[in-house]
C-alpha cells in the first residue's frame, strides 16, 4: 500500500532530524549556541558585546563541510546574532539621528532584545543538545 505523495507531512522544524546527530554533533552544536553568550560576555566591557556572532561563526566555518547538524544550528546561531546586532545598531542609529530623544525608544527596547536573546539563545541550546533542530523566530536567514 503506498502513501500519496501530498499526504506526506514534512517534519517540523523544532523534531528530531531523521537520522539522528551523533553525541559529538549534538555538543558542537550546542557550543555553537553557547559561543554567543561567551562572545558577548567576554566582548562586553570593552566592545559593546560586538563578539557575539564571532563564536557561531567560527564553528559554522570549522564544522560545516563534516558535521551536517552542527552546520545547521551553527548557520541558525550566526544568522540569529546578525539579527539581534542589526537590530542594536538600528536602535544605536535611531537615538543618535534624533539628537538623543530617540533613546525613549531604543532604552527599553534594548533591554526587551537583549532578555529575548537571551533567553532564545539558552533555549536553542538546550535544543541542540537534545538533537532538535531549532529555528530562532524573527530571524533574518541572511547565510544560507
Amino acid at each position: 500500500m503506498s502513501v500519496p505523495p501530498e499526504s506526506v507531512i514534512p517534519p517540523s522544524p523544532n523534531e528530531p532530524m531523521a537520522g539522528a546527530p551523533s553525541a559529538e554533533e549534538r555538543q558542537w552544536a550546542m557550543f555553537a549556541h553557547l559561543s554567543a553568550l561567551a562572545g558577548a560576555i567576554l566582548t562586553g566591557a570593552f566592545g559593546g558585546g560586538w563578539g557575539c556572532f564571532i563564536g557561531p561563526l567560527v564553528i559554522w566555518l570549522v564544522k560545516r563541510d563534516t558535521m551536517p547538524f552542527v552546520a545547521d544550528q551553527g548557520k541558525e546561531a550566526l544568522n540569529f546574532n546578525i539579527t539581534v546586532a542589526i537590530a542594536f545598531v538600528v536602535l544605536a542609529l535611531l537615538s543618535v539621528m534624533t539628537l538623543g530623544i530617540g533613546l525613549i525608544i531604543a532604552i527599553p527596547l534594548w533591554v526587551i532584545i537583549g532578555v529575548a536573546w537571551l533567553v532564545l539563545t539558552i533555549i536553542a541550546a538546550v535544543k541542540a543538545n537534545e538533537g532538535t533542530l531549532y529555528r530562532y523566530p524573527f530571524t533574518l536567514r541572511l547565510i544560507k
